[in-house]
């Protein structure tokens, strides 16, 4: 394993310098008002969290904020490369600012994250969207600085997406979203590359933050009010691998949990090979720590899992699910399956159908396989059709949606302490949070109680989601 080192001071120092040059060239350029950037975000809660830092990165040079990019002097796309839908809707929403820049020239376009560090897409912007000002990689988000100031010094395109293990760059302006829940990235990098999988070529190799580092983090998120911290990670459960104090993610969930405020702590992704018995008491026994358990399984059978390159067995999935179970009452499990991969058959697909009435998950996301130019996978014959994968996901859809509706009829009548979060997105007069389970509840309530924990009584159910009442006094503040 290469050695794992932090983005040096004297380099983040450089790009505080660049950081201030920008400013003054736009409180020259821009004399009545701030200019105005739109930072949209595609994928992951990691690419978000990414998100956060470059519109840190921008406050701090001198950008405000808009909601769309007609209005916008900088439009930044941070994109994600795990499908090929979301990568034709970043090609497409490119294309639309074809228009914006001819009715401003001077609007800079901007393009960086997962699909920006792989060598064909770079090509392809290069040639078909000449309007495009500014590239780079996942490896030099922290340059964003220098990278902008040579956009607007330089007057040529600017590409950099290098090559590399991969740094970790501490200490960078974060501008959160608000509300009271807050992402911290743990680690970043996949050591694991399945077959399927683009992210550990466009994301790098394994490393994880420092403890102290993610704890510093932590404590300013508590500082400033918000109630629930997802700790993100590809793999959070190798967290640790490398670091100087050898700090397991068991360990670092503990050291979080023991922090002083009224919070609750989730995390994301959980690989099933690395998920320890240790993990799953520290779990049961941390009263902060969230009673749900995301375990992406992708397939109920071996053969499929070979080929993916998973390193476990339906078996050993099985038994893992049953120890969590054990160990932690009540736990709620999610996963994620991978519905149509190369070479599969409907026998084989059956096999993961059953594991799923087996394991009678809380929710699922499900995907059709989408081939990923540079992985082995893509390379695999595909003889079955996407027309005949599409009913195969609408098989698996339907018995989830069975599960889920059994599960969720028998919470009525239960109550639950939840986070409100704010208002209902379909019923502005309600309020909406999440249970300890991650399940979705409405009620009825004031908007002062957004941001704190309410005991809520489920009166009835709707497909996905519950319905209750608040108990009185349940405020827990």
């Amino acid at each position: 394993m290469a050695k794992l080192h932090n983005i040096p001071p004297e380099e983040l120092e450089r790009q505080r310098q660049y950081a201030l040059k920008v400013r003054e060239i736009l409180s020259v350029k821009y004399p009545t008002a701030k200019p105005l950037a739109y930072v949209h975000t595609y994928g992951c809660q990691g690419n978000v969290a990414d998100g956060e830092r470059i519109e840190g990165l921008l406050s701090e040079m001198g950008y405000d904020f808009c909601d769309s990019p007609e209005s916008a002097d900088l439009v930044l796309y941070n994109t994600c490369a795990v499908r090929e839908h979301a990568e034709d809707r970043v090609f497409g929403n490119v294309g639309k600012l074809k228009n914006y820049k001819k009715d401003k020239p001077d609007l800079i376009v901007a393009l960086c994250g997962c699909m920006m560090q792989q060598a064909h897409v770079r090509e392809r912007i290069y040639k078909s969207y000449p309007f495009v000002n500014l590239v780079f990689g996942t490896h030099v988000l922290h340059r964003l600085p220098e990278l902008l100031y040579q956009t607007l010094t330089g007057g040529k395109r600017v590409v950099c997406a290098p090559e590399g293990f991969g740094e970790i760059a501490e200490h960078l302006p974060v501008r959160r979203s608000g509300g009271v829940k807050a992402w911290l990235p743990i680690m970043y990098g996949c050591d694991n590359f399945c077959t399927y999988c683009i992210v550990p070529y466009v994301r790098a190799r394994e490393r994880s933050r420092e403890p102290e580092d993610v704890l510093r983090e932590a404590r300013e998120i508590i500082a400033a009010g918000c109630r629930e911290i997802t700790l993100l990670g590809q793999n959070v459960n190798s967290y640790g691998k490398g670091n100087k104090s050898e700090l397991n993610f068991a360990g670092l969930l503990r050291e979080i949990n023991a922090l002083p405020g009224d919070f609750k702590i989730r995390f994301m992704t959980s690989h099933p090979k690395d998920c320890t018995h240790e993990l799953l008491e520290t779990i049961a026994q941390c009263d902060k720590v969230s009673k749900h358990l995301h375990l992406p399984v992708q397939s109920g059978n071996d053969r499929v899992l070979r080929a993916m390159n998973r390193r476990y067995t339906r078996q050993q999935y099985l038994d893992l699910v049953a120890d969590a179970k054990a160990t932690v009452p009540g736990l709620s499990l999610t996963s994620d399956i991978i519905v149509g991969f190369p070479g599969e058959t409907y026998e084989e697909f059956q096999d993961t159908v059953s594991l799923v009435r087996k394991v009678e998950y809380t929710s699922l996301f499900t995907f059709i396989y989408s081939p990923r130019k540079g992985t082995a996978a893509a390379e695999l014959p595909d003889p079955v059709s996407h027309k005949e994968k599409t009913r195969w996901f609408a098989e698996l859809t339907a018995v989830q949606e069975e599960i889920a509706a059994n599960r969720i009829a028998e919470s009525v009548g239960k109550t639950y302490t939840v986070l409100v979060e704010g208002r209902s997105k379909t019923d502005k007069s309600r309020l909406a949070g999440r249970t300890d389970g991650n399940v979705m509840i409405e009620f009825a309530g004031s908007p002062e109680k957004i941001g704190t924990y309410c005991e809520v009584r489920v009166t009835e159910t709707g497909k996905w989601t519950l319905f209750g009442e608040a108990l009185p006094q349940s405020d827990t503040e």
